[in-house]
């Protein structure tokens, strides 16, 4: 991630202003950048111009999928509706699970997701996939990248309130997302205040600004790959403001590729993806009580 900053300083300011600057400089330039790096989500798509981060998201494999839930739409305070892909409950609750996708869409691995957590919680919550994309969705890492590119905050953060409202004011809600969506699992639960009660990141960029993470409403699961991007020192630096905030971080930095829980990824590892599901139910039962 250094090298990444470096290299945007030297594509924005040029080569020979860089080169007569000395390194008191060049500390005043990168510091800026470090403190912008703590927006989480948005942090991310700087990664689109690594051509190694890109390489960690292979067109997924198909696969046969039979959906049980519905598609669902629900009004937005912008005047556009969001979507999701809905599983209710078998009785009436206020447990919501929300579960964000990764920059591919809502594809059927994210929906199929959805399943197995509605139904290894016993029905006993209602899980909503949310579309971020609206509607958008591809199996191209080429137009995925494009897509993540254009993703607006404003928009996003629009669907995130939109999920809210539809879950109702009584719900309790926890979140699950992988990769674009586990930047997102975090940035929803500091969307919904008092109304979060838990996220869990699965290799996402997680936001590491104390004063936000400051009024989260719970702690926080992570369940991170190998890699360089989302590195071990950003995970470690995550850690530390989560502690510096007075919030509790259980994570895990699995031997494993970007994507491996992802059973339509060609570098899918069974292995890891057993482990880290199993501490995300347990995580789950545990907040939701089931």
């Amino acid at each position: 991630m250094f090298k990444l900053t470096i290299y945007f300083q030297v594509f924005l300011i040029g080569l020979l202003a860089w080169s007569q600057r000395t390194s008191n400089s060049e500390k005043e330039i990168i510091a800026p950048a470090i403190t912008l790096c703590h927006s989480g989500p948005s942090e991310m798509i700087a990664f689109l111009d690594d051509p190694t981060f890109v390489a960690f998201h292979p067109s997924p494999i198909p696969f046969d999928f039979n959906p049980s839930g519905e598609m669902v739409s629900f009004q937005a305070e912008d005047g556009k509706d969001a979507q999701g892909y809905l599983l209710l409950a078998t009785e009436t609750s206020d447990r919501w699970l929300f579960v964000y996708q990764e920059w591919w869409g809502l594809n059927d691995n994210i929906k199929e997701e959805a399943e197995k957590f509605h139904r290894d919680l016993g029905g006993k919550v209602n899980v909503l996939a949310i579309d971020m994309y609206d509607g958008n969705v591809t199996s191209n890492p080429q137009e995925a990248m494009t897509f993540m590119r254009g993703a607006d905050e404003n928009r996003l953060t629009t669907i995130v309130k939109a999920a809210q409202a539809f879950a109702g004011k009584g719900a309790e809600i926890a979140n699950v997302g992988w990769c674009f969506g586990g930047a997102w699992s975090l940035k929803s639960a500091l969307i919904l205040g008092e109304t979060n009660i838990g996220s869990i990141i699965y290799y996402g960029m997680p936001v590491r600004d104390v004063e936000q993470l400051k009024t989260l409403n719970s702690d926080v699961l992570g369940l991170f790959a190998t890699e360089q991007n989302i590195s071990k020192a950003i995970i470690e630096e995550f850690a530390a403001a989560m502690q510096e905030a007075g919030k509790k971080l259980n994570y895990k930095i699995f031997d494993a590729v970007h994507g491996f829980a992802n059973p339509s990824n060609p570098r899918h590892d069974v292995g890891a993806t057993e482990e880290a599901y199993g501490m995300a139910l347990a995580y789950l039962k545990e907040k939701f009580g089931v």
